[in-house]
């Protein structure tokens, strides 16, 4: 009977010339592939906010939220009209540049902490790009004349899947 649960092409451990496995296991740590609930976790960094109580991982939660909620200002901002009209296309395409980029490295830092697949980092995640979404996205705040005039939602378009 084969107990191997389908690991059967994984590579051997090698024996050593002092008879232990080729593999170390200090300092070993567990990865989780399904969402769990609980304060103790690690989100971006190696032991950030890990066994630091519930004020660190409130913390963390506070950071991932305002993390999502920038993406989304950035996503329908438009900081490129304060450059003014006389501004160079050179000018206006670096800064651009510049937002997309920023915007693309802060949506990376979310995802990344998603993947901790803590319950709580994920529901603030998104919590974060709601919120973001109904006050710089969403019709809510928006005169309906300011919604006829405008042409263009955002500097740096927004990101589609």
């Amino acid at each position: 009977m084969n107990h191997g649960h389908g690991m059967e092409g994984m590579a051997p451990t090698s024996q050593s010339t002092n008879g232990t496995s080729g593999m170390h296991h200090h300092n070993m740590m567990m990865m989780h592939m399904t969402f769990f609930w609980g304060n103790i976790a690690e989100i971006l960094f190696s032991g950030w906010p890990g066994r630091r109580g519930a004020g660190m991982y409130a913390l963390a939660l506070i950071f991932i939220f305002v993390l999502a909620f920038l993406v989304e200002w950035l996503s329908h901002s438009r900081l490129i009209k304060l450059l003014g009209e006389g501004s160079s296309n050179v000018l206006a395409g670096v800064v651009q540049t510049l937002l997309h980029a920023i915007r693309v490295g802060l949506a990376y830092l979310v995802m990344l902490a998603v993947m901790s697949f803590n319950g709580g980092v994920f529901l603030m995640a998104v919590a974060g790009h709601a919120l973001g979404f109904l006050l710089f996205g969403s019709r809510v705040f928006k005169k309906s004349t300011e919604m006829l005039l405008d042409d263009n939602t955002s500097d740096p378009p927004p990101m589609a899947c």
